[in-house]
């Protein structure tokens, strides 16, 4: 299974712990956060990803090569190419320029500067169950006032981006996808965001777009508290290698 793992942020907020490299190579225990990343990928039979790069990107591919030097947990080793952004492009104009790349109908999409625990298989099901273009994946928080609330009724996402006043507990975007390759076509060229003009525009232009909540471990480490913290949770092993 393919997937596009975006990576060409400036990740501005860390720069105050993390300055000499990407905010998706921020080191934990030697190792990349990205790394934890692609190896959770792993774990699920996605070993063929495609690295949405731009700033100091070239850092990345030193690191992780062509992927044969990674192994999944089943020995297989991954295959890992790259897609350089000249200027920023935003979620969906990165995801355009990274799906030349794709062969698959169907590939995965993340940021790779976000940790998520999920069963990757249930997206895959769910996407061909219910036929979706685009399926994703929710997450709860206690204060939906803060984000842009999600809204599924029996899988069918409803409202996206909608936003409330109301301090109350809610659904919001985890930020993990499977989508159709017919979609790429229709992300325009230039700086696009997938989560400000492609799924509302999908979703009102009639396209099938669903997903499920998951309630599983979720990190973003866009914050150095959260980079910390993520930092101590792989030493107290709440994050399994």
């Amino acid at each position: 299974m393919q997937a596009i793992l975006l990576a060409g942020g400036l990740g501005t907020r860390l720069r105050s712990v993390v300055s000499d490299r990407p905010k998706p190579m921020a080191l934990i225990e030697d190792r990349p956060f990205m790394e934890y990343v692609v190896h959770e990928l792993s774990r699920h039979g996605i070993t063929d990803i495609i690295f949405a790069v731009g700033y100091k990107g070239s850092m990345v591919e030193d690191y992780f090569g062509d992927g044969s030097r990674f192994l999944a947990p089943d020995g297989k080793r991954l295959t890992i190419r790259y897609a350089y952004e000249k200027e920023l492009l935003g979620t969906a104009g990165a995801i355009k320029n990274a799906g030349r790349l794709v062969s698959e109908e169907s590939f995965f999409v993340l940021n790779a500067d976000t940790f998520y625990q999920i069963d990757y298989s249930r997206l895959v099901h769910m996407q061909e169950e219910k036929n979706l273009d685009l399926a994703l994946v929710l997450r709860e928080v206690p204060d939906v006032s803060r984000y842009g609330q999600a809204i599924l009724k029996d899988g069918i996402l409803e409202g996206f981006n909608e936003k409330t006043t109301e301090a109350r507990p809610g659904t919001i975007n985890g930020g993990v996808y499977r989508m159709r390759r017919e979609l790429l076509e229709e992300i325009p060229e230039g700086k696009v965001s997938l989560e400000n003009d492609m799924i509302p525009k999908w979703l009102s232009g009639g396209r099938h777009l669903g997903g499920f909540v998951n309630d599983g471990y979720f990190i973003d480490i866009g914050v150095p508290e959260d980079y910390f913290r993520f930092m101590e949770d792989v030493k107290r092993g709440i994050v399994i290698w």
